[in-house]
């Protein structure tokens, strides 16, 4: 089995409580925005929990070790360190995750702005995302996210099934987070960003090897050539 991008979209596997993901989603954003595909280029979310692939808690300490090293790639998202209380931070990813897939259910665009806000609401204001009422408070600041809806569906567990078994049953090329998939049939994991670890993960700390924010420009180019040849076209920007 392999991922499938439809045209028009890119297939892209993350955890919301991925600092990685955060910054390839918004480079990603950025570029498209540059290409003039806003609207026309959507994301086709798959997210999974971190703690469903590593069988452990959200580690906070891995986390703020690697948040210096990936804001400082993006300064402009305003990355903060977690603000709260050790008691506060959130140990699981699961509804959050499983919100955004329930906001697709809405909409491409519900789905992408409950995403971005539910990451700004990690990693920039420390909120504890693992809660349905931060989920929810997330979800008011989303114009296209029907908050009442997205409740319902939480507490439903509408679309919690098919998360879980898109991870389990995942096709084997998909490494972890952030994995994008194109329509051409190319693939890129954490496109542009290589790093090593000094130390242990959750010890010790990231250490950036590459940087290629071009990385993100080639994808969008790819999706568009992807798409036009599905569609018998030819790509314009």
């Amino acid at each position: 089995m392999t991922v499938h991008a439809e045209a028009g979209t890119v297939v892209v596997y993350s955890d919301v409580a991925c600092p990685w993901a955060t910054l390839a989603l918004h480079r990603f954003y950025q570029w498209r925005s540059k290409a003039g595909l806003d609207g026309a280029l959507l994301v086709d979310f798959r997210l999974f929990s971190l703690e469903e692939a590593s069988g452990q808690p959200l580690s906070k300490s891995l986390a703020e070790a690697t948040i210096p090293v990936a804001g400082a790639c993006a300064p402009e998202l305003a990355w903060h360190m977690w603000q709260g209380g050790e008691s506060t931070w959130p140990t699981t990813s699961l509804l959050a995750n499983e919100a955004v897939h329930a906001a697709a259910l809405q909409s491409a665009a519900a789905a992408e702005e409950l995403d971005r806000e539910l990451r700004r609401a990690l990693f920039r204001d420390s909120r504890n995302i693992s809660l349905r009422a931060e989920i929810l408070r997330a979800a008011d600041r989303c114009e296209h996210v029907n908050g009442e809806l997205l409740g319902n569906h939480l507490d439903s567990g509408t679309a919690r099934e098919a998360m879980i078994d898109g991870f389990r049953n995942r096709p084997e090329e998909v490494v972890g987070s952030p994995h994008f998939f194109l329509p051409d049939g190319s693939d890129a994991f954490n496109p542009g960003v290589e790093f090593h670890w000094e130390g242990e993960p959750g010890e010790g700390f990231p250490v950036i090897d590459r940087d290629d924010p071009q990385r993100l420009e080639d994808l969008i180019d790819g999706a568009v050539v992807g798409s036009s040849q599905s569609q018998g076209g030819r790509a314009t920007r």
